[in-house]
């Protein structure tokens, strides 16, 4: 309820007590339809659930919004039938206490769909074991069984219950459902023979023609045709666009197989249902004395096999009927219209007592198989038809509109009583609440020797011929004087003109109802051959005063009474808003209507008895404390006193408000709003305040756990290192051990002590051979010592080396350096080991063009490269001879000359004292080859 106040301006008030002007029925007709208007069709009198149908799919009866439902306060959420079944559930095992929802309303205004849903919350909510999944698949598959048998097409309701269903389900201590059992009541049979004009007969009949197997109507002497059938086309309405029967006989028969039908109970089932077609089907003519022959044949064979009764014994069942007298028999033959009726008789009878069986093997399926010592507590579903007002009302409508007088008595009663029993619980003076008795109707039809029913079998069963008419005056005779019963002798002048000479008028609470005088022939019981074959043998003796339907339907409304009376009652009033089914659309007439019939307004009175709201003082004081400081955050006291402290804080006036020993009544629905919208502005402030105090509380939990997991990563990475260095230095401590035993063994052959040290020595000289390897080949020096061990290895890895740079400089010399070096080796095989100054020369390159030809006398700066490529241009490497001292040479045959060679401090050359030629050249001061002195070599040349 508090949950929605902010909104009710635009979507209506959720709970009608809380109406200001709850006396008005056009604001209760106005709040109805704001909702509506919304998509809202739930709403609350208190703990009543009013729906409207929509006429369309909403989205909210998915497994999502049943999770929000479950184990929530009833009015914390907007109303929903989830809220009620959900309330009730946790009410009865709270309390340990059975309980039973009343669902009521017209045809079409969605009973059967509401108690669908109810079935469902349960079968989610509750608990789920193999064994009790069993009974929820059982308990959710016994509807559609019923529905098939007990559902017809009417003009208001496609899928309309043509009969009163209250279903038990049991609950074991853990709140799992265990069993289940169903009382029916009512069954329209006078459908399976009658249909009006647009309206169908029961579902099964067309779900057997058109979705029955090939094989299966073959061996049931069955068409697919409907239109083949005389109880199927009365309405001419055999096809319905909303109603699938295929798909519909497929789930009938699932259902059957999985409730545990056995396969011969199932075959005779469908014998039944279609014998009642062929019984439909048989037709009778006069014979020369009037009385009634069969014509047709065909239909007695099928009629004689389904339901294994001798022909012979149908046929004459069917036109005759048997008088007792005395001890004597005497079969009396019928007219036309007496075996038609007849005919019909049996039909209803057969499907009448086919459905009660169905119940009974429902109800065995059902069964609590569960052995349990603990207690077991019951919630009872009771969809029961709503009023009824047609423009013929007949017998059916005289008994579901007799059945609503009683259980609007029956819910007048439980209202006030529960209403009462909490204000003297509560201590509040009780204050009496102007309504309707209804009592008074209820009496004119059921009170004993004086009531319609009494009238009614008194007629049935008298002696002597008892006519309508004769039933009509007896009426008379007895209610003449009473204010709710009229007919048209009774009435005034201008009420005749609006009755009939064969009516009577009842004026219910829910408004007024003419009905056709009953054929009484429907209440006396058949004395039929056949009846008596398909009917047990154990059935009372016929000479004993028979019940007659009217009796055993207010016996049976007796035992339901009593059943409801030992449960608490929970309330479901279904309300449509149209007739013509159309999403949108609210029909104000129609829907003020249903609000005075369903007796909305009364039950809201008795809600409204002063008070209009009324809380636990826990429940009203954890709500609304915030708007007192004295019991913000926390108050120390009883919830009594904190209440009383609030609401004198708030300002509540003594008139509006009562103190009970558990909860606090106020009075005006203005006060709880107005309470209301200063919690609204107050949550806005407390939002603020419980956000900054949330957010510092996350900021700071969030500051506390990084610190500590800084800490304990702290302490985990010092206690990793310092294993790490422990693990170090114990390895380092064994590695240098290792060494120096190594060293001291160094000079041993190789054993275990000294294996890793000599490889230690080896990988170290090899690492730094590495480093500092020869860059030319002529460099001898930079090769690096070996230790003892590795002094083979070296010469190997020196030569190796050597041959490495030497093959490396060969490959990486051009054309014109190998011209030269082939030159120098020419010169030193010349002058090597001759020429003193021939060292010199080796690193000075030659130059092509520094030495021209053809002179007969050469001087040169450059001797050694002179000579070379003289040798070279001549191709005579041993054309120059090199002597030491002096040279010796032919001027002439026979006369010799000799060249003198020294040194000394300033070139010169002269003749000596011994003639010969004396050539003198500088010393030498330097190796710098461009340093060295001239040379000079005269010779004569002879061509």
């Amino acid at each position: 309820m508090e949950g929605s106040l902010t909104a009710r301006d635009r979507v209506g008030i959720q709970d009608f007590v809380l109406l200001d002007a709850y006396t008005s029925e056009s604001a209760v007709l106005d709040n109805l339809r704001k909702r509506f208007n919304e998509n809202l069709i739930y709403t609350y009198i208190g703990t009543l659930l009013v729906s409207v149908n929509p006429y369309k799919e909403l989205g909210i009866y998915t497994k999502k919004q049943m999770d929000i439902y479950m184990g929530v306060n009833f009015f914390e959420l907007p109303p929903h039938i989830y809220a009620l079944a959900d309330n009730v559930y946790r009410t009865m095992l709270t309390e340990t206490n059975n309980h039973f929802i009343l669902i009521s309303g017209e045809s079409g205004a969605g009973k059967t769909e509401a108690s669908k849903k109810i079935l469902q919350f349960y079968a989610v909510s509750c608990p789920s074991t193999k064994l009790l999944d069993n009974v929820r698949d059982r308990l959710l598959l016994s509807n559609p069984v019923l529905e098939a048998f007990g559902n017809a097409k009417t003009l208001k309701n496609d899928n309309s219950s043509r009969f009163g269903k209250y279903m038990d389900i049991q609950f074991d201590h853990m709140g799992g459902a265990v069993g289940g059992h169903i009382l029916s009541y009512l069954l329209e049979k006078s459908r399976v023979v009658h249909q009006n004009h647009g309206e169908r007969s029961f579902h099964i009949f067309y779900q057997l023609v058109e979705g029955g197997e090939e094989d299966l109507l073959r061996w049931l002497g069955l068409e697919r045709n409907c239109q083949r059938y005389s109880y199927l086309v009365q309405g001419e309405c055999a096809k319905v666009s909303s109603v699938n029967d295929k798909s519909d006989w497929k789930t009938v028969r699932k259902a059957l197989s999985v409730i545990e039908f056995s396969e011969s109970n199932i075959e005779s089932l469908f014998a039944i249902i279609a014998s009642v077609l062929h019984l439909g089907n048989v037709t009778f003519v006069a014979d020369s004395q009037g009385y009634a022959t069969l014509n047709n044949s065909p239909e007695i064979h099928w009629l004689s096999k389904l339901l294994g009764i001798p022909a012979q014994v149908i046929q004459v069942g069917l036109t005759h009927r048997k008088i007792e007298a005395r001890s004597e028999e005497v079969l009396s033959p019928f007219t036309v219209d007496q075996a038609v009726y007849a005919k019909d008789a049996l039909a209803k009878a057969i499907y009448g007592r086919t459905f009660t069986w169905l119940v009974n093997e429902l109800n065995e399926s059902l069964a609590n198989k569960v052995s349990d010592l603990f207690q077991k507590t019951v919630i009872g579903l009771l969809d029961i038809y709503g009023f009824e007002v047609f423009s013929v009302n007949s017998f059916e409508q005289f008994c579901i509109n007799y059945c609503n007088e009683k259980l609007q008595q029956l819910f007048i009663q439980l209202t006030l009583k529960s209403e009462q029993e909490e204000y003297e619980m509560e201590g509040i003076e009780w204050e009496s609440v102007p309504y309707f008795n209804n009592k008074i109707i209820c009496d004119l039809v059921e009170e004993k020797f004086k009531g319609i029913i009494s009238v009614l079998d008194e007629e049935c069963l008298r002696p002597g011929e008892a006519t309508d008419m004769t039933f009509l005056e007896k009426l008379e005779e007895k209610m003449g004087g009473h204010a709710h019963f009229i007919t048209h002798k009774l009435a005034d002048q201008k009420t005749r003109k609006t009755l009939e000479r064969g009516d009577f008028r009842l004026l219910h609470y829910a408004g007024e109802v003419t009905y056709k005088i009953f054929h009484l022939q429907v209440m006396r019981q058949s004395k039929n051959a056949i009846v008596k074959h398909c009917f047990p043998s154990t059935e009372p003796d016929s000479k004993k005063r028979p019940e007659t339907v009217a009796t055993q339907f207010k016996s049976s409304l007796v035992g339901l009474t009593e059943v409801l009376m030992s449960k608490e009652p929970w309330y479901v009033r279904c309300m449509k808003p149209n007739e013509g089914k159309q999403p949108g659309l609210f029909d104000d007439v129609l829907v003020r209507h249903q609000v005075k019939y369903l007796g909305l307004m009364e039950h809201l009175r008795v809600r409204r008895a002063g008070f209009a709201y009324r809380r636990r003082y826990e429940i009203f004081l954890q709500r609304y404390k915030p708007l007192c400081p004295d019991t913000w955050p926390n108050w120390k006291g009883t919830a009594a006193e904190g209440v009383e402290c609030l609401v004198k804080h708030l300002g509540y006036k003594p008139d509006e408000y009562k103190m009970g020993r558990t909860k606090i009544f106020i009075r005006h629905p203005r006060t709880l709003f107005a309470t209301e919208d200063a919690f609204e502005v107050c949550k806005h402030e407390l939002a603020t305040r419980i956000q900054a105090k949330y957010k510092g509380y996350r900021v700071k939990g969030d500051y506390m756990r990084q610190r500590q997991a800084a800490t304990k990563i702290e302490t985990c990475w010092r206690g990793m290192k310092a294993r790490r260095e422990r693990e170090k230095r114990a390895w380092a401590v064994k590695v240098i051990k290792r060494f120096i035993k190594g060293f001291m063994t160094r000079n041993q052959p190789a054993c275990v002590d000294n294996t890793e040290y000599l490889a230690f020595v080896r990988q170290n000289y090899l690492t730094r051979l590495k480093e500092n390897l020869p860059k030319t080949v002529v460099d001898k020096n930079t090769w690096l010592t070996p230790p003892p061990i590795m002094q083979e290895a070296s010469q190997m890895l020196r030569k190796l080396y050597t041959r490495h740079m030497v093959r490396r400089y060969v490959q990486g010399i051009m054309t014109e350096r190998k011209a030269q070096l082939q030159l120098k080796g020419l010169t030193s095989s010349i002058f090597k080991g001759t020429k003193e100054n021939y060292p010199h020369s080796v690193g000075i390159p030659f130059v092509d063009t520094r030495i021209s030809k053809g002179d007969l006398v050469l001087q040169c700066d450059y001797l050694f490269e002179a000579l070379t490529k003289l040798c070279l241009v001549a191709n005579k490497h041993n054309f120059i001879k090199v002597v030491q001292g002096s040279v010796k040479f032919d001027i002439q045959p026979g006369r010799e000359g000799f060249v003198d060679f020294k040194s000394g401090q300033e070139t010169m050359i002269y003749r000596a004292k011994n003639g010969h030629l004396m050539v003198v050249s500088m010393k030498l001061k330097t190796v710098w080859p461009f340093n060295s002195q001239n040379e000079q070599i005269h010779f004569l040349n002879y061509y």
